[in-house]
């Protein structure tokens, strides 16, 4: 399998996509997609990067972000995985809930959970342009995925604070 390259330090906002194990519906709940949202805000005030855009989908997350210039996209990327995997996971656990064997992978001879697929997708979004248009892929997406009719109805994007909503999970940076 050809590896993606991922380029780090190229100043401009990046489109992310994050994809759950095997497409698996892993963000069917509230409570997990507010982790992730818990973790997202910690890491974005911790590694200081510009938040544009987000969604969280059933099976997959899509981010537009302009890290900081001495920071690592592969370093962010990882935390944000291995602490929401962790946090759902103990979630999950405490439920009693049996997903945990679909989950379940042997790698370098050791038996373990996994939630993410190992890589994720980029796209350097070289232009504002281009930024406002992943942007506005991620509002879409609920729509054209067929979960709601409008995009104001998915609580689980940046869509409504571009809209002027004041409730909202999350507050983007503006784009400059």
């Amino acid at each position: 399998m050809a590896h993606l390259k991922h380029y780090e330090h190229t100043g401009t906002a990046r489109f992310i996509t994050l994809s759950c194990y095997h497409n698996y519906n892993l963000f069917k709940t509230d409570q997990t997609k507010e982790i992730f949202i818990t973790n997202l805000k910690q890491l974005k005030s911790k590694y200081q990067f510009k938040l544009f855009g987000f969604v969280i989908m059933p099976n997959h997350v899509h981010l537009v972000l302009l890290p900081e210039s001495d920071q690592q996209l592969s370093k962010i990327i990882g935390v944000l995985k291995s602490l929401t995997a962790r946090e759902i996971f103990a979630l999950w656990h405490k439920m009693g809930l049996e997903i945990f064997n679909k989950l379940k992978i042997v790698r370098n001879g050791k038996t373990q959970n996994i939630f993410w697929q190992r890589r994720y997708y980029d796209h350097n979004c070289r232009t504002k342009e281009t930024t406002i248009e992943k942007t506005e892929y991620c509002h879409n997406n609920p729509v054209v995925s067929g979960i709601v009719k409008n995009q104001s109805e998915w609580r689980w994007s940046s869509y409504n604070w571009y809209n002027g909503n004041k409730d909202v999970i999350l507050e983007m940076d503006k784009l400059e």
